[in-house]
């Protein structure tokens, strides 16, 4: 593959040839090779006329690099861009007519114009062919600029996707952990002598949390409904261990359940609230869940009893996950607190995009 710069000389090479090319065709269709003269006059002129295009674009490349024309709007990047044509042209064509006269290369019908009307009709006439091939020049670098930026986002959207995906099964690793299938089994197994039909329940439970956790990184967004199920048999799972130490209550907007959310973000709120608050209270606590639709926001609350501290809320992969999630997913358009709402209860709190 070539480099940017290897790629510009190969398309300056190819496209000046080829309008050299075109001119030759021409030349030799309409008979301009009849002499030797007529011959070395042609040759003399179509190098003259490629060493200046070649040059002179260059130049005007530069230029445009310099000040970074391209990272203007569209309007303002045309007006500039007819503007930097019609200069350049006009400088090729002084340049040409100089070139011209010193090697006298113009031909009959040309020192005839010059004669009867001058040099500036015969500037300005080349100065119009000039400022043809300059603007087709100018039209083929933008177009090939915005193809590239074009083709440079699509990749990074797919990279942005690719680690939000790596983002989403980090999360998914970290919420059905070890230590949470061990406690469940614990549970389970209390619960096989005392109460069978329970322990069949919590079996199901778990077996629900755990396929889910399997297939949920194969999508993007679940419908808010869907994680709701999840967190309950989540919560049953934690009532079995935790037992009247853990009160559960929900207040969910019916509207608001067949929203698409990010999956297990609003269960890690939930694990986090066990984790840091009920289990380290005595006399444990209620869990409080909540979702809301309002000003097209789709607003996920979850308050547990407990206290917060710097460093639960400044550490720890899941709520830094949480963060990163919403700023991939939802770059300005989202948000994420977690504070001490009283005393005894601690908020997180979620704004997404409804």
């Amino acid at each position: 593959m070539f480099s940017g710069k290897q790629r510009y000389w190969w398309f300056q090479l190819i496209g000046w040839g080829g309008l050299f090319l075109i001119h030759l065709f021409f030349a030799w269709f309409y008979g301009k090779f009849d002499t030797p003269q007529d011959r070395t006059q042609f040759f003399m002129r179509a190098l003259s006329f490629l060493v200046i295009g070649m040059i002179l674009t260059h130049l005007m490349r530069m230029f445009i690099l310099r000040l970074g024309l391209l990272g203007y709007n569209r309007g303002l990047q045309l007006l500039n861009f007819i503007l930097l044509s019609i200069i350049t042209a006009s400088i090729c064509s002084i340049i040409e007519q100089q070139v011209y006269k010193q090697f006298m290369l113009f031909t009959p019908r040309e020192i005839d114009v010059l004669r009867r009307r001058g040099i500036w009709l015969v500037s300005f006439n080349n100065m119009i062919s000039w400022f043809i091939y300059i603007f087709i020049w100018n039209a083929i670098y933008i177009i090939y600029h915005y193809a590239r930026d074009y083709q440079q986002q699509q990749i990074d959207t797919l990279q942005l996707k690719s680690l939000v995906r790596e983002l989403e099964l980090k999360t998914i690793k970290s919420n059905i952990n070890p230590h949470f299938i061990f406690n469940a089994l614990n549970s389970i197994r209390a619960l096989v002598d005392e109460n069978p039909g329970r322990a069949r329940e919590a079996i199901t439970e778990l077996s629900n949390i755990l396929r889910s956790s399997i297939t949920m990184h194969k999508t993007e967004s679940v419908t808010l409904k869907n994680e709701l199920a999840i967190i309950e048999d989540y919560l049953a799972l934690e009532q079995v261990r935790f037992e009247d130490r853990l009160a559960v209550s929900y207040d969910i907007d019916s509207n608001a359940l067949e929203k698409q959310i990010p999956p297990m973000m609003l269960q890690m709120l939930v694990e986090n609230a066990i984790k840091h608050g009920i289990s380290r209270e005595v006399r444990g606590g209620l869990v409080y869940i909540a979702a809301r639709l309002s000003n097209n926001l789709i607003e996920l609350c979850v308050q547990n009893t407990g206290k917060l501290t710097a460093a639960k809320e400044d550490t720890g992969f899941g709520l830094n996950s949480i963060r990163d999630r919403l700023k991939l997913l939802y770059p300005g358009r989202s948000g994420f607190e977690i504070r001490q709402l009283s005393a005894e209860t601690v908020e997180a709190r979620i704004e997404l995009p409804a």
